[in-house]
């Protein structure tokens, strides 16, 4: 019990802070489309503004989404769920987040698979005018899902610490750590 403890506290700390910093992302992501915005105003439009926004973009998305999940603002069907009580919530989580670890693994093989791809050919670029390399956000991706699963594990084992002692599952925002 102690291990999952530990576990839970170290990847919730991570991911929490991790995801406050991501926060301000929206901002960069900002800096990008208004920069794009006033250099089309000004009739020298930049290359590499689209292209940019989507990188920052898909930082800003899967390295927030470990922290989405901690604080449980993901999207869930809430038909029968909300009914549930609160030992039941735990088991159906606890049974639903092993398809989640099944999608994830999916997807970090092809992460893997698509960014050691990205590495074995000199460094793959995008067919775009600017011409970035592709393997950084690929990096980034990968990093991302890595994160995602662990904080579904973590997520796993605060259901399971819960069925198995009645401890609270959620922390408040703020705190340090989740049990």
């Amino acid at each position: 019990m102690n291990f999952l403890r530990g576990f839970v506290a170290v990847v919730d700390r991570f991911n929490y802070g991790l995801g406050r910093i991501m926060m301000w992302g929206i901002f960069a992501l900002m800096g990008v489309l208004l920069w794009s915005t006033w250099s089309k105003f000004a009739g020298a439009p930049s290359l590499w503004t689209l292209e940019m926004a989507q990188f920052v973009m898909v930082g800003y998305y899967i390295l927030g989404g470990p922290y989405a999940m901690q604080m449980g603002s993901n999207v869930r069907m809430d038909l029968f769920y909300g009914e549930f009580s609160p030992r039941r919530k735990a088991a159906f989580d606890a049974v639903t987040v092993l398809f989640l670890l099944t999608y994830l693994g999916i997807l970090m093989w092809g992460g893997v698979e698509s960014t050691i791809y990205a590495f074995q050919y000199g460094g793959e670029r995008s067919s775009s005018v600017w011409r970035p390399y592709i393997w950084p956000i690929k990096v980034v991706m990968c990093v991302g899902i890595a994160l995602m699963i662990l904080q579904s594990l973590s997520e796993l084992a605060k259901d399971i610490l819960f069925l198995r002692t009645g401890a609270p599952k959620r922390h408040q925002e703020g705190q340090s750590d989740a049990l």
